[in-house]
């Protein structure tokens, strides 16, 4: 488990990477949250980019998009996030050129879910093959999205040292990144936020119901209902 083998403290986050099956169909959620009282100003900022993703794809999201622009959509709200937090700097678009949206979300955005968690499907024979571009590359599917559809969204964003290290050494990304900025996030660990959607012909059905901005979490954490009344 290193170097996560350790008991949570004072000052972390969690990050709940959850699964369940109902009459052998599946389904997948991540929340994170902190494991102190409330947030710290800097967990608010990573939050909310992660959170603007997400809100932004399922805003995006409807049959005929194609889902590398759905990921590409994720990276632009989260790097913008990060720029208004003074942790990048510079133009986003050069930003995503430069493939720097895959320093801090290296996964694909979500993947099909239906008999199996992380579904089949994804790369077919006539289909969108799997994008070489950093980021991209960790699709599970390039495909059209159709109407019909049940995908996850999950945005994320961390601070993985083996990843910040490449890019600071990197002149392309290196010259976006705050480096004294960036030392404030060493070891936080990351964000994730993930629903399951159902793609209907004029956008998308979000079959979760989790606290997702700050207050909602706050109030959980501190007692409130939920599902909100």
């Amino acid at each position: 488990g290193a170097p996560n083998a350790r008991l949570l403290k004072e000052g972390d986050q969690a990050l709940l990477d959850m699964g369940a099956e109902y009459h052998c169909y599946a389904a997948d959620i991540t929340c994170s949250f902190p494991i102190s009282s409330d947030f710290t100003s800097d967990q608010i900022l990573v939050h909310e980019a992660v959170l603007a993703a997400q809100v932004a794809v399922v805003g995006a999201l409807k049959p005929g998009v194609a889902w590398p622009d759905m990921h590409r959509l994720a990276e632009r709200t989260i790097l913008e996030n990060l720029k208004r937090g003074g942790v990048l700097a510079g133009d986003v678009d050069e930003m995503l050129a430069a493939d720097l949206g895959a320093t801090f979300m290296p996964h694909g955005l979500g993947h099909f879910i239906g008999l199996d968690t992380h579904d089949v499907g994804g790369y077919l024979d006539g289909r969108p093959d799997r994008p070489d571009r950093p980021g991209l590359n960790k699709l599970r599917t390039a495909r059209i999205v159709e109407e019909g559809m049940m995908l996850t969204v999950e945005p994320g964003c961390y601070f993985i040292d083996r990843l910040l290290d490449d890019a600071l050494k990197d002149p392309s990304l290196a010259r976006f990144l705050n480096a004294d900025r960036l030392r404030e996030f060493r070891g936080c660990g990351g964000v994730r936020l993930e629903d399951d959607v159902l793609v209907r012909a004029d956008g998308v059905e979000n079959l979760s119901l989790c606290p997702r901005t700050v207050e909602e979490i706050r109030s959980v954490k501190n007692g409130g209902s939920w599902p909100p009344v």
